[in-house]
């Protein structure tokens, strides 16, 4: 026996009531219970689809779905995290590199050219992380209007769009400027220190902001196929 288009809409939505909100997961879990019920159709051809789908439900265990969601969320985080590494990386290679040296040497000099350079560095870490949150709320904002319209949630686009497990790295700079010794001038280790987090900040902020959701669409397609049949059409 083979489930009925009913009967798998009623997995889809056995999942949705469980509090799997991403359409990825359902399909993976939908795919999963549908296999799995219908090998007790085989086994017991006299067991309805209701109490085979509870059979199977049960297996999960107390937690349900949840297992499987964090499972999966960690997975997809770690990818993300694989990323933006990736984009960073490449900061410090040939031609980048040059981008990348000239504003580490352009900070060290501020630093230790300007009196009280300190307060400067501290106002660029609050307005770096001001506007990374700020962008962070917009891409969250656009995600939930491009899920509304599309009736379908996928976790990996959730991250990159919002919810990537770098967004609690980048306050820490911050953190670090707020906590700059107040002297009148910075010596040439200091200086140095603070111009790598500058730099790197600004990196992390210009991956995660506008990199890697330019390229949004090229990574969903490769993580998710049905993704990409959905938008070839």
């Amino acid at each position: 026996m083979k489930l009925t288009p009913e009967q798998i809409d009623r997995l889809y939505q056995f999942t949705r009531q469980h509090y799997v909100e991403w359409y990825d997961l359902q399909t993976e879990l939908v795919d999963h219970l549908a296999n799995s019920i219908e090998t007790q159709w085989k086994e017991n051809p006299k067991i309805s689809f209701e109490d085979a789908l509870q059979v199977e439900f049960k297996k999960f265990g107390v937690f349900g779905f949840m297992t499987v969601v964090e499972e999966r969320q960690a997975a997809l985080g770690k990818k993300y995290n694989k990323l933006v590494w990736q984009h960073f990386k490449s900061f410090f290679t040939i031609p980048k590199i040059i981008g990348t040296a000239a504003a580490f040497g352009i900070l060290v000099q501020l630093m230790l050219k300007f009196e009280r350079a300190n307060l400067i560095v501290i106002s660029i870490f609050v307005l770096a992380t001001f506007l990374f949150w700020i962008g962070i709320v917009k891409m969250s904002r656009k995600n939930k209007k491009e899920a509304k319209l599309s009736g379908k949630k996928w976790l990996y686009k959730d991250i990159i769009f919002g919810l990537g497990s770098f967004t609690g790295f980048i306050p820490l700079p911050l953190q670090f400027g707020l906590r700059i010794e107040e002297t009148a001038q910075y010596g040439i280790i200091s200086a140095i220190i603070v111009s790598v987090t500058v730099v790197c900040l600004f990196l992390l902020g210009y991956i995660i902001l506008k990199i890697i959701p330019s390229k949004a669409e090229e990574y969903l397609k490769e993580t998710y196929p049905e993704y990409a049949l959905e938008n070839a059409n």
